[in-house]
């Protein structure tokens, strides 16, 4: 652990996990059965999703951020047998309603023989394996951008343990990652990527260094400290990295670095070669999702060929289609489907289920995009979030990738807002570097500069100032709750 300085051995890391999968049977939990996790980044998140691993149950990570409802949603919905958490999130919750649930406690003190304590009830079994090892599996539940969070659920078979996907040993080939992979872990365990990027480090036995918080110095700090190889960021880290004075940036050595993966939202064109422009071509793209459903990937060098591109599809294959479900042209715009990928559902949502594939079985995220010649994709920005403004489509990754470029900017979000002429107009609300500049004269300066680089029509008719996004710590934004707030509360774009 980064701040602590706590360190798990692979030794420790079999027993406890043994231990733990000991007392889940003890609880009754057979294979398929559901566990929560509802913590911060603690040394303990991962010997539990070890032990529930190799028990073959599902465990499905929450996030500390979301507030009551949304915690109670996911429990509810999973139906989970056993919840782990902390005393000071209890609050979050309203225990009355969770009397069917058994609640343990990772708190680092407290009394001798509480039957709460996750640690202590743990240390009462064996340390060996369970009778009936098997795989289980994450549960992840989608972080709730576009509408209610959905449990992406995928089959268990009682596989043997050490089994496998095809995407894992994809994944393993694509960024030569072996047991001498020193990871630098920067965001929530409770993510998708940050929690599966750990476990396959630790199936290969290699070494995971995991930031309780992000802060982009001590990531550098770190990198150096401890030799890290592989280490994987969302786009806003990178402006938090190249928005440091460059004398604090050239101080740290990060040689040891060969890959540095990125994910989770589109990195703009500048950021990203500015990137490679100090630190080489050890930058790894892909696309994905919790889904799972596809996924492309693009290297460095092949980037600085198809600049703006998330690669090819190294899982699945990539269609293009409109909105009667034609399959366009190369270099037409449409909504990104994959076809033989990995099937997944959305967990007791067959109608949101259906709503991600097509008659052909194929499935899409809600992205649209378009192929070049050699098949590379290029992604545009979330259907749901596409403006439609006098009959006109408009994208706002693509304002927002010049806007975050302007000195003054340190994070920035554009959605469409009522106009009463042309349906829609641009919005831009944006956080500022130093907040105390905020001024009209700021804002009307920012939409000219955006009318420097765009055409008119795809910037911002007005811009308004926050003093902080609403942003996951992956680097999703929660543009909805966003939206939201600017539009009726009857109106059907809601």
């Amino acid at each position: 652990m980064a701040a602590s300085g706590i360190s798990v051995s692979y030794s420790e890391l079999e027993q406890h996990s043994n231990q733990g999968a000991h007392l889940f049977r003890q609880l009754g939990l057979k294979p398929s059965d559901g566990i929560a996790i509802l913590l911060p980044n603690h040394v303990e998140y991962l010997k539990i999703t070890w032990a529930a691993q190799r028990s073959g149950l599902y465990y499905t990570p929450i996030s500390t951020l979301f507030l009551r409802d949304e915690i109670h949603y996911i429990l509810e919905n999973s139906d989970v047998k056993i919840l782990v958490t902390q005393s000071n999130l209890l609050s979050k919750l309203d225990t009355d309603k969770l009397i069917h649930l058994k609640v343990f406690l990772v708190d680092d003190e407290g009394p001798l023989n509480d039957p709460d304590s996750w640690q202590q009830q743990r240390a009462n079994f064996p340390t060996t394996p369970i009778d009936d090892e098997s795989e289980g599996a994450e549960m992840i539940y989608s972080s709730g951008t576009t509408g209610q969070p959905k449990g992406v659920r995928f089959s268990l078979t009682q596989a043997p343990l050490g089994t496998v996907s095809s995407l894992f040993t994809t994944r393993v080939a694509l960024h030569n990652m072996t047991a001498g992979c020193r990871y630098l872990s920067t965001a929530p365990l409770y993510h998708s990527a940050p929690l599966r990027y750990n476990m396959m480090v630790t199936r290969l036995g290699g070494t995971s260094t995991i930031m309780e918080k992000f802060d982009p110095e001590q990531a550098m700090r770190l990198i150096e400290a401890n030799r890290i190889t592989h280490s994987q960021w969302v786009p806003t880290m990178f402006v938090r990295l190249l928005k440091l004075p460059s004398d604090i940036r050239q101080q740290y050595d990060l040689s040891s670095l060969t890959h540095l993966i990125h994910a989770a939202a589109p990195c703009p064109v500048d950021i990203k070669q500015a990137m490679i422009d100090w630190l080489g071509p050890v930058l790894y793209e892909y696309y994905s999702g919790t889904e799972a459903n596809g996924s492309t990937a693009i290297t460095s060098l092949q980037w600085l060929s198809h600049k703006g591109s998330v690669g090819r599809a190294i899982h699945g294959e990539l269609h293009i289609l409109d909105e009667n479900g034609t399959e366009l042209a190369i270099g037409e715009t449409g909504q990104v489907f994959f076809a033989n990928g990995s099937d997944f559902s959305y967990y007791k949502d067959p109608a949101k289920t259906a709503e991600a594939k097509n008659t052909l079985g194929w499935s899409t995220l809600g992205d649209i995009g378009y192929l070049d010649e050699q098949g590379y994709l290029y992604l545009k920005d979330r259907k749901s979030f596409m403006i439609i403004s006098g009959g006109v489509n408009i994208y706002p990754q693509e304002v927002e990738n010049i806007l975050i470029l302007h000195e003054a900017v340190a994070d920035v979000a554009v959605f469409g807002v009522p106009n009463s002429e042309f349906g829609e107009e641009v919005k831009a609300v944006v956080e500022l570097t130093r907040p105390e500049e905020a001024s009209n004269d700021l804002s009307v300066s920012l939409i000219e500069w955006c009318r420097t680089q765009l055409s008119h029509v795809k910037c911002p008719r007005s811009l308004d100032f926050t003093t902080r996004l609403p942003r996951h710590p992956t680097g999703k934004l929660y543009k909805k709750k966003l939206r939201d707030s600017y539009w009726p509360a009857d109106s059907p774009a809601r």
